[in-house]
């Protein structure tokens, strides 16, 4: 057996290699000539190490009474350093006699030793024999090595680290100035402040008086035991009673209060770290249900709106297309742009949310089923697809509505003349007149009947029309066309009954020819020649009253024209009116020279004087009208032209501009000079003088508007049609603004992965180099030979740099050395930047990976080491420490989201924050 306290054998010398704690001891060694002098401190020693000690044996089911005596036999030594350490001491000896209790001793003396700790005159057998003064000391050796020691604050030592620490956090407490560990604790004040630093919850420091120590002291030590677990090591009045309160005690004490609260701390700082994960989470997946609202919302609008564009059935009359062309220009005017932003909003959203996912490691967002921004293109091209030919289709249906309500007036007016010529007709051909007529009057029949023929056959070309007007309404689908067909086919029934009838009246009065004598000659001429100029008369009236529709200049002015050449045969016609009225003064002349008595109007004819006279009255009535209406509508079609060469000058000026500007954000989107924000400054000022440009597109729809309300379908002065205005500007609105979205997320890359303006820019300028056809996108050759301009070893995966050589002759460098990238390690990192096997590299992607390189973020293990920190090193949580030590949103969150723990040590109400932790970052599913 080694007795440690027999001359000549070495003793334990307290030291060793323990930061900081030999020195401490180099100064304090003479520690039990301190307690010779001072009773007091003895005392405070007792009671501090004996209640230091009884805080860890109670982790063992025991506790010691008398400390000088209760550590005599060794085991509850040994005991108290298996507790603190947390390893396996040999096994002690059981016997009760004096050399069993030295060995055990000496084994707790050696495991001291054995952590590098030297003890000065302590040895066995004064501990066997219960030398107070030996075990406070070796005592306090202990708590200096197992409680004190590993305290450093900004590398100081250990006390020295300790008092630091304290200084600190009372800082900020008035009537506190913590110096040392003994006066600046006796008024109670520091022990106070250090539990309010950290749970102020528990202490109302405001209330507290200097003046009053005992009490102050008394509250900092009940709190601390019933809510700290910090066991109570010294009274009131030990402490105030002492001139100087003993420095060992007041360490040992203030060190169990570090060690209560460096455990706060660290919950604190996983709190933070969970705090910050979770808030991160939170904002993205509000990001995403915003997503998936506005995604609902706009492919319901976009469903609900192709069905109605797709609906091609016209309606019944004009006004009703009218109205559907109104409704479409309200839908292309107030409707559609609203959405067209929505959806702009929707892809800058969703590329935003992507960019914060990538730069928290999160994993990508996938929109539900059917709502991905390629769902909502493709529903976008199906509406505008169905769009493309609607505006044209109405157009079509109003000119041919148009074409058919003029036929069937065109056909109403010629049915109406006809109908009023056919009025009586069969009933005068059914007389049987001729049987009881005199041979003279028969004679007359049969002139007369001529004379019929020959305005039947005047009005066969009157019946055709009307049968083809029937038959083009038929093919035009006029909605009324079972009535015009009824209409059509009673004029063609009783057309052919006249012809019948005709034939018949022939044959009878044919068969009394040869009984009839002089017919006169001149009233058969008269007949023969007022026929036809009625006739001719009828027609002209009925052409001077005809509808007509024009939709340029060229065609009202060939309307003019065919008028003109009209008025100029009105001499003749005149003249041929005049001879005709002449036969018949010529007859009466005749008639009265040979005292002939005519019995009543020309038997050949019922066309009189008066009805010529009557007529050709009326034809001159309805010329100037004519000339009225074509005037008026040359006047509206030098109106339309006014118009067409308004809405061509506006837009053959905003066309272009539009075009310019396309061109001009192309070249921004490309050059981008200066910093990030001064890019994102000049693009919004940029978008901002585009917004300002909108009145001139209102005012070129309003141009447009006048033109469509005019119907006019053409325009030769511009080949800028509002639709090209319309989707121009759309596509520069947004083009625009997707720009803008690319430099913001930009700089959000920049700012969360900490790369520097000039990296950006080195980063910008490489790909611009290697961009050669300037479309924002590089292939696989462009993009291998760009990472190689910027130094990127692809085989060694690390850059490189070469002094001041500029871009090209560094990539000339690396060719001519015959330096290539690794083909395996290309292909892995354009399976980064190109997922989707497109071909090409965005300068996005190009940033996202080049970031990735040379960045570092927070990971599933460190968030999972935080979850660790909160739940005391289980491998499980519970809900009511998640509630302890999160905010209440955020546990509430996390509680919702974990899984039950299902581990072999798991406890009712046990959460899994490992599987918890992977999932959010794309590891594994929740």
């Amino acid at each position: 057996m080694v007795d440690y306290h027999a001359a000549g054998q070495p003793s334990y010398q307290y030291g060793g290699n323990g930061p900081g704690i030999g020195d401490y001891m180099a100064q304090e060694d003479d520690w039990d000539r301190d307690l010779l002098l001072d009773p007091a401190w003895e005392k405070q020693q007792r009671k501090t190490f004996t209640a230091w000690c009884n805080s860890h044996l109670r982790k063992a089911g025991t506790q010691i009474e008398n400390i000088d005596e209760d550590f005599r036999d060794g085991l509850k030594l040994m005991l108290l350093l298996e507790v603190i350490s947390g390893e396996r001491l040999p096994k002690p000896e059981r016997g009760k006699m004096r050399v069993h209790k030295i060995n055990n001793v000496n084994k707790a003396l050696d495991f001291i030793a054995s952590k590098g700790v030297k003890l000065v005159s302590i040895g066995a057998e004064e501990i066997v024999d219960g030398n107070a003064k030996m075990t406070l000391g070796m005592i306090w050796t202990i708590i200096l090595r197992f409680a004190i020691q590993d305290i450093s604050v900004e590398e100081t030592s250990a006390k020295e680290g300790l008092l630091l620490w304290c200084q600190r956090k009372t800082a900020p407490y008035k009537n506190v100035n913590v110096q040392n560990f003994h006066i600046s604790w006796k008024d109670g004040l520091a022990f106070n402040a250090l539990i309010h630093r950290h749970r102020p919850e528990l202490i109302e420091y405001d209330k507290l008086r200097k003046d009053d120590p005992v009490t102050n002291l008394n509250n900092a030590f009940e709190v601390a035991e019933k809510y700290l677990d910090i066991p109570k090591m010294l009274d009131a009045e030990d402490i105030v009673n002492t001139a100087r309160p003993d420095e060992k005690a007041i360490m040992t004490y203030v060190s169990s209060f570090y060690h209560a609260f460096s455990g706060a701390q660290k919950a604190e700082t996983a709190a933070n770290r969970i705090c910050k994960v979770l808030a991160v989470n939170q904002e993205n997946e509000h990001l995403m249900e915003d997503y998936e609202k506005l995604a609902s919302d706009l492919l319901e609008w976009i469903q609900r709106t192709i069905p109605w564009l797709e609906n091609r059935v016209p309606q019944k009359t004009i006004q009703e297309m009218q109205q559907k062309l109104e409704d479409f220009r309200d839908y292309r005017r107030v409707h559609k742009p609203p959405k067209v932003q929505e959806k702009c909003q929707l892809e800058i959203n969703f590329n935003t949310l992507q960019t914060k996912l990538r730069l928290s490691n999160r994993p990508a967002f996938m929109p539900s089923e059917g709502k991905m921004v390629s769902d909502i293109n493709n529903g976008w091209q199906h509406l505008e697809q169905a769009e493309k030919g609607y505006e044209e289709w109405l157009l079509n249906e109003i000119r041919r509505m148009e074409r058919l309500d003029h036929l069937a007036e065109k056909f109403r007016q010629k049915a109406s003349i006809h109908e009023s010529w056919t009025e009586g007709k069969e009933t005068m051909l059914r007389q049987k007149d001729y049987e009881t007529a005199t041979l003279s009057d028969i004679k007359a029949l049969i002139r007369k009947h001529e004379a019929f023929e020959s305005d039947l056959a005047a009005h066969q070309d009157r019946v055709e029309q009307i049968a083809a007007i029937a038959q083009e309404l038929n093919e035009l689908d006029y909605y009324d066309s079972p009535s015009v067909n009824t209409r059509c086919q009673k004029i063609c029934d009783q057309w052919d009954s006249l012809g019948s009838l005709t034939h018949t009246r022939r044959e009878a009065l044919e068969k009394t020819e040869k009984q009839l004598e002089t017919i006169d000659q001149l009233h058969l001429e008269y007949a023969k020649r007022a026929a036809p100029f009625n006739n001719w008369m009828e027609s002209a009236m009925e052409d001077l009253q005809d509808m007509f529709i024009v939709h340029t200049i060229e065609e009202i002015e060939g309307l003019i024209a065919a008028h003109d050449q009209f008025k100029s045969t009105l001499p003749d016609a005149d003249k041929e009116r005049e001879a005709i009225l002449g036969i018949q003064s010529e007859a009466q002349k005749i008639a009265d020279y040979n005292n002939i008595k005519l019995s009543g109007n020309n038997p050949y004819t019922s066309v009189t004087p008066q009805i010529i006279n009557s007529k050709w009255e009326r034809v001159q009535q309805l010329v100037p009208k004519r000339d009225h209406a074509l005037q008026d509508e040359q006047s509206k079609q030098q109106s339309n032209e006014h118009l067409r060469r308004q809405f061509a000058s506006q837009a053959n000026i905003v066309g272009p501009w539009i075009q310019t500007k396309m061109e001009e954000i192309g070249r921004i989107s490309i050059e981008m000079n200066g910093t990030l924000e001064d890019q994102l400054d000049h693009l919004k000022l940029y978008e901002q003088s585009i917004v300002d440009y909108k009145p001139n597109i209102d005012l070129l729809e309003q141009q447009h508007q006048l033109i469509q309300e005019a119907l006019i379908f053409d325009n030769k002065h511009t080949n800028f049609t509002m639709e090209h205005i319309r989707v121009g500007w759309e596509q520069l609105l947004t083009t625009t603004a997707r720009t803008s979205n690319e430099v913001e997320n930009q700089i959000l890359t920049r700012d969360a992965k900490g790369i520097s303006q000039e990296q950006m820019q080195e980063f910008r300028a490489s790909f611009n180099h290697f961009d050669k056809d300037h479309g924002g996108s590089l292939g696989p050759e462009e993009f291998k030979a760009c990472l190689i301009s910027l130094g990127y070893d692809v085989e060694n995966d690390r850059q490189k740099r070469t002094g001041s050589m500029d871009t090209d002759d560094y990539r000339a460098l690396l060719i001519s050395t015959g330096y290539s990238l690794g083909d395996a390690e290309f292909n892995r990192i354009m399976s980064v930047v190109d997922p989707n096997n497109s071909g090409v590299v965005t300068f996005q992607a190009f940033i996202d990976f080049m970031s990735r390189e040379t960045t570092d973020t927070d990971t599933a293990d460190q968030v999972i080491a935080s979850f660790k920190v909160l739940a005391g090193d289980k491998n499980y949580i519970t809900a009511e420490e998640l509630r302890r030590e999160l905010p209440p949103d955020q546990a509430e969150y996390c509680i919702a989201r974990m899984a039950p723990y299902q581990g072999p040590d798991a406890i009712p109400g046990a959460l899994d924050y490992k599987s918890f932790s992977t999932a959010l970052y794309g590891e594994s599913d929740l």
